[in-house]
């Protein structure tokens, strides 16, 4: 069977990875912030007890989100980071300088927190340094790892409790000193053991799927809510009728703030949405938020693959379907609903991500996903010559 591994060394031979797996550089349009309760922008109530709460990371993607959701509800936040990320975010927010990859954590040397939110780690011994720092310093350590933990893709519903990379996979990936995308979940899944070896019931691991929303450089969701609104005959992969599974960072970023508050422990499938979506009922749902004259064109999945077109780097939250990837759209999220995971509508994930999109300035990179123009324009002329 596929696994994650394998996938994701194709997904990083084209720069893209999964859940937090791509490397994004410095944020274009970083200071975009909107009410963490979503567009209707309704108040953030306080939360029962304010918590000191320390942020591995905090100025990226979901460390925005975090941030801003923990400071709404009246926690004290603490970044720690190397400061070269977007450092004009959050300015009244204390910041500790230091370096995971050296390691330099003497930053945090004779401080005491809360609870710890570990956002920035995809390499397993930044954990095993972080850990250790702050075991006696923290009342609680959150580490966000990844689905990619996991080793099967082709098994629909799967738990928090289906296998995950083992530590002998970590270990035969660190001896080749595999690529990033191959090492990515090995090094999630050993990171987890590191957290719950240390912090015990005071540990807790979220395994997010793919994370969409405003600032995602990635434009792994963001091609489609792009390319829609810009119109006309949009090539969409397959039927329709294949699964899709995405979280907005900012209701992932309000479930991490509260597992903490809730004292909460263990391990949870961050996924979404509440129900099944299928790919048509995602673009569909997309093309609500625009008045783009548009129209899609479903071009079959054997087709896509004879026209020589990527899945997920291509085909945006798309792989092909097949024995091996049933599950990789199908994981179960019935734990983390249960602890509070709520979702957005998709329409606001789909219009706060074009507005953000927009507003980027004339020097915003172009999109790093999805079919190129002129290559949509031949496949669907092929594909018209071969249906009639």
């Amino acid at each position: 069977m596929t696994n994650r591994r394998e996938f994701l060394a194709a997904s990083a031979a084209a720069g893209v990875g999964l859940g937090l797996g791509g490397r994004p550089g410095a944020v274009s349009g970083a200071d975009w912030v909107l009410p963490p309760s979503g567009a209707s922008a309704r108040q953030v109530p306080r939360a029962p007890r304010a918590l000191r709460i320390l942020m591995l990371g905090g100025t990226g993607f979901l460390g925005p989100a975090e941030v801003e959701y923990a400071l709404a509800r009246g926690h004290t936040v603490t970044l720690f980071n190397r400061g070269h990320t977007n450092p004009q975010l959050f300015p009244n927010v204390e910041k500790l300088v230091g370096d995971r990859a050296v390691p330099d954590l003497t930053a945090l040397q004779g401080r005491t927190w809360d609870a710890v939110l570990d956002t920035s780690a995809s390499i397993a011994t930044w954990v095993r340094d972080s850990t250790a720092a702050l075991k006696d310093s923290v009342g609680r350590y959150l580490f966000v790892s990844s689905i990619s933990a996991h080793t099967d893709n082709g098994t629909p519903g799967q738990t928090e409790d289906a296998p995950v990379f083992s530590h002998a996979d970590y270990e035969d990936v660190i001896r080749r000193n595999a690529p990033f995308g191959e090492a990515y979940g090995p090094n999630k899944a050993e990171a987890e053991r590191i957290v719950h070896a240390t912090f015990g019931d005071r540990g807790l691991v979220v395994r997010p799927g793919l994370i969409v929303g405003p600032r995602d450089n990635s434009d792994r969701f963001t091609y489609w809510p792009v390319r829609i609104d810009r119109g006309g005959e949009v090539l969409a992969p397959g039927d329709g009728t294949d699964l899709a599974q995405i979280v907005d960072v900012r209701d992932l970023g309000r479930f991490l703030v509260h597992l903490v508050e809730d004292q909460a422990s263990g391990t949870y499938n961050a996924v979404g949405p509440r129900s099944p979506m299928t790919m048509a009922e995602m673009l569909y749902g997309i093309r609500a938020v625009t008045s783009a004259d548009v129209s899609f064109t479903w071009v079959a999945a054997d087709f896509l693959r004879e026209q020589k077109v990527g899945a997920w780097m291509e085909m945006p939250v798309w792989v092909y379907p097949g024995p091996d990837t049933r599950g990789f759209m199908d994981w179960d999220c019935s734990k983390a609903i249960a602890a509070g995971l709520e979702f957005r509508p998709l329409a606001d994930t789909a219009r706060d991500t074009l507005v953000w999109w927009k507003g980027r300035g004339a020097d915003a990179p172009a999109l790093r996903t999805g079919l190129a123009p002129d290559k949509e324009a031949r496949i669907l002329a092929a594909w018209k010559a071969r249906s009639g």
